[in-house]
């Protein structure tokens, strides 16, 4: 039986101490983590402050905005969390009372999947924002460089008197976030194929 503890060679140890050249990639998600933090709360700001000055679908879209931050603070949270303890070195958290729960059977399959889902809520959150400004494109210019000048001057906001839609950009939006749902289903089918033919093989070695 091998020993555990006992050092390797020095090529193999440079390999695997390799791994460490990805820990300033995870700080620096740390540092996008706190961006996002300011974003909300300056978002939230705006809210507060114009809330009884906006009607409701810009209080609705701001909503979205917000919870378009949080989702996407929460894929952050994934792919640091999961891919430091999957990547580069265990976390020890087995037995802290704020371990969680997916973390205990995390690995890049699982991890892959789950950023998957990630991925199509923000973009579910994205396309929904569409939909809701699609009603505004009856009528209204598209807001091109001149006409966003022109509202910033007047001090008004662009949304009312163009709109950064178009009918061809929401149905590309639509196509695109069937491309994510596909792909999703397309990687949890791999991962579950995967999975079911490990298992016979483990089973098989136990006897």
């Amino acid at each position: 039986m091998k020993d555990p503890n006992r050092p390797l060679p020095p090529l193999p140890a440079l390999i695997f101490s390799a791994r460490w050249l990805q820990l300033p990639l995870y700080l620096g998600l740390i540092f996008a983590q706190g961006v996002y933090v300011i974003l909300f709360l300056k978002e939230l700001w705006h809210l507060l402050h114009d809330a009884f000055k906006i009607d409701e679908q810009s209080i609705m879209l701001i909503v979205l905005g917000l919870i378009d931050v949080v989702m996407i603070s929460n894929l952050l949270i994934m792919v640091i969390v999961g891919g430091y303890e999957t990547f580069v070195s265990r976390l020890r958290l087995e037995g802290h009372p704020d371990q969680p729960e997916w973390l205990s059977h995390v690995n890049a399959s699982v991890l892959k999947v789950k950023l998957a889902m990630a991925i199509i809520g923000i973009s579910s959150i994205h396309l929904l924002k569409s939909f809701i400004e699609v009603g505004a494109l009856g009528g209204l210019p598209f807001c091109g460089p001149e006409l966003l000048a022109a509202a910033a001057e007047a001090g008004v906001s662009a949304r009312k008197t163009c709109t950064l839609l178009t009918w061809d950009g929401v149905m590309w939006q639509t196509l695109i976030h069937c491309v994510f749902i596909a792909s999703a289903i397309g990687i949890a089918w791999t991962d579950r194929i995967m999975s079911n033919g490990h298992a016979p093989k483990a089973r098989a070695a136990s006897h």
